[in-house]
């Protein structure tokens, strides 16, 4: 596979400010944390607001939603961000050293390869337009399909593009073929409801793929261990509350839960214990290598780190026992 440096976009992101997640405290520590505008980004900050975590742990949050994990990852660098989400697709950025893994949130397999009517296999995308949104979970699934059928990039016309871009583009037929996630393929569905799903993560079923929260690399201790007890109270709360939580996370978003709940289904959760246990067992630490491994061979790392350089799993066990 031909050697790719992925270079991360300008830091183009939305502010949301709802009452209902900002307005905690007054006098409470702000946290300011990024996400991406999907279940797996939104449920847990939303539930957290509802629930008053976030008040219980002193801390005002002020959340941004983002397009995508590795302009989160630049806004952590630049101290625009204190924490945030990211995708399986963007975990190479955390294992070059750029950010830390504060905690797994769930299993993923929302990502898809997609091609316009008529086009049948990725055999079939061969010198054809595709859209892909660079060092993201779509641009990771694109390059596994390739790999399968024995293709690389360069068998390919690859066209970078923001996620959104590609809804436009692949709906007015600019381009053949896409790397993209649930709930934006939802959306192309509905302007191209004959479009072919050609591969998506479960195609892959001696990977994982683990999405996660980040921090900066400078983030303090202190405020790490607060905002893993939030995310971790809140995370259980989502595995006692799967309908409640599709609710919460649709009242984030601003949208219909049947779309919140058609990107859950995508999405496998986890309880805090569990996530404790595979940590200590060396789950993690196994899903972790398998995709630097991964990325080692697309050109994005040169060489897969020791998950214990940026998983700190440590905290996120001793947040569990408090």
């Amino acid at each position: 596979m031909r050697v790719v440096r992925r270079a991360l976009m300008p830091v183009v992101a939305v502010t949301m400010l709802a009452p209902s997640v900002t307005a905690c405290s007054d006098n409470g520590t702000k946290v300011r944390f990024g996400y991406i505008a999907d279940y797996n980004g939104a449920s847990l900050l939303a539930i957290a607001a509802k629930q008053g975590l976030w008040k219980k742990q002193g801390l005002t949050p002020e959340v941004k939603v983002f397009t995508n994990g590795p302009l989160q990852i630049t806004a952590l660098g630049a101290g625009d961000l204190d924490f945030g989400y990211i995708g399986p697709g963007a975990m190479w950025l955390p294992a070059s050293g750029k950010a830390k893994v504060v905690a797994i949130n769930t299993l993923t397999t929302a990502d898809r390869v997609i091609a316009r009517p008529g086009i049948t296999s990725i055999e079939g995308l061969r010198g054809k337009k595709v859209g892909v949104p660079k060092g993201t979970s779509g641009d990771m699934v694109l390059n596994l399909a390739l790999r399968k059928a024995n293709m690389t990039a360069k068998d390919i016309r690859e066209v970078p593009m923001d996620p959104a871009t590609i809804v436009t583009a692949f709906a007015s037929g600019q381009i053949d073929g896409a790397g993209i996630w649930y709930p934006l393929l939802g959306t192309i569905k509905t302007k191209v409801p004959g479009l072919v799903e050609l591969a998506g993560e479960k195609d892959f079923p001696d990977t994982s793929f683990p999405t996660a929260f980040v921090s900066g690399t400078k983030t303090k201790t202190a405020l790490t261990d607060k905002v893993l007890t939030v995310l971790q109270q809140a995370n259980d709360w989502r595995a006692a509350h799967p309908d409640q939580a599709i609710s919460e996370a649709a009242g984030l978003l601003k949208v219909d839960q049947a779309k919140v709940k058609a990107d859950a289904a995508n999405v496998q959760t986890m309880t805090t214990a569990d996530l404790v246990a595979k940590t200590k067992d060396g789950t993690v630490t196994k899903w972790l290598n398998g995709l630097a491994n991964f990325f080692v061979g697309t050109g994005q790392l040169k060489s897969a780190p020791d998950p214990a350089t940026y998983y700190t799993g440590d905290l996120y066990t001793k947040a569990a026992g408090r």
